[in-house]
């Protein structure tokens, strides 16, 4: 193949790729603003210049051949090598500026991540920001989303990352409520307790305890369930029961002794229990405006302004 053939199928390769992130020849036209007949016209003249099938059609799904699968991480490195280029101008841009987007867990970015933001958005008038509040897990990539933080036990390969901040939950009430009910000296003394618990599905009221090496699960109830920790917060503080809550959210309560922490010597274990990561597409060269958004969510946490960061450090996430 010759040269102009090469330049000629780069942007045939991009459309491939997004034609399988899509799932669709339609749904990557209208990613793309394009007909759907353009995209396929795209994918077979790719198809023609490789001389290989890159996709089995059918009526209900797309699939990836064998020689589709390798042709598609390759395109996928084709693009994350053009984003880094994109990325040069602001680089080395001596003025950070532009709109940052960022996706957290709900809590963490109330609480952790938002009374940083006032002081940022002051020392960088140019950098605009964008907190996409969410528990789900987002796709940077689809979504146009820079950076995101994610609590996870394993970050996801194919990411850059740094860890932010260990994550764990604590069990807690008010003292009016352990005076009247009594303070539970073992977990399976929580089955006796009215509890507050995250309640999105039947495994939420199945509390987790770990302790030199034993394991064992609670099946907790209680009158009062919010999928909100600042509500459940409140609900533990109004003595309506004992709560499961993200040790950052419950902090300024437990110091002030307005709520206290039962069962320290078990860790409770859930699943958003683990490491906060920061991860964003692994580009050798960050933007300016992400470096700098980086750099004051870590000074931030490392001055105790929020949690203190677990440790410091980029890391690259390899496939496992």
């Amino acid at each position: 193949m010759n040269i102009n053939n090469q330049f000629d199928s780069l942007s045939d390769m991009a459309v491939f790729a997004r034609v399988v992130d899509a799932g669709s020849f339609s749904g990557a036209a209208r990613q793309l603003s394009l007909t759907p007949s353009a995209v396929s016209r795209q994918i077979a003249r790719l198809e023609g210049v490789l001389r290989v099938q890159l996709l089995v059609r059918s009526t209900r799904k797309l699939s990836l051949t064998e020689a589709g699968s390798a042709a598609y991480l390759r395109c996928q490195d084709m693009l994350a090598a053009a984003r880094e280029v994109w990325a040069l101008s602001d680089t080395h841009t001596a003025t950070p500026r532009g709109l940052v987007r960022v996706s957290m867990p709900k809590a963490f970015g109330r609480v952790v991540v938002h009374p940083l933001m006032p002081s940022f958005l002051q020392q960088y008038p140019e950098v605009d920001v964008q907190l996409v509040i969410t528990d789900r897990t987002v796709d940077l990539f689809e979504e146009a989303i820079d950076l995101a933080i994610r609590v996870t036990q394993t970050p996801p390969p194919g990411l850059a990352g740094r860890p932010l901040m260990r994550i764990r939950h604590v069990v807690c009430a008010s003292p009016g409520y352990l005076a009247d009910h009594g303070t539970p000296t073992h977990p399976r003394d929580l089955s006796q307790h009215s509890c507050i618990y995250l309640g999105e599905n039947e495994l939420d009221c199945h509390w987790r305890f770990c302790r030199d090496g034993e394991e064992l699960t609670v099946k907790v109830s209680g009158r009062y369930v919010a999928n909100h920790s600042e509500v459940r917060l409140e609900g533990a503080l109004q003595s309506l029961g004992i709560a499961s809550l993200p040790e950052f959210t419950a902090r300024a309560s437990l110091a002030s002794g307005e709520l206290v922490s039962v069962l320290d010597d078990w860790e409770h274990a859930t699943h958003y229990a683990g490491m906060a990561w920061l991860l964003y597409p692994p580009n050798r060269f960050l933007a300016a405006k992400l470096r700098v958004w980086i750099d004051h969510v870590v000074a931030g946490l490392a001055s105790g302004e929020c949690e203190k960061p677990h440790e410091s450090g980029k890391v690259h996430l390899r496939n496992a």
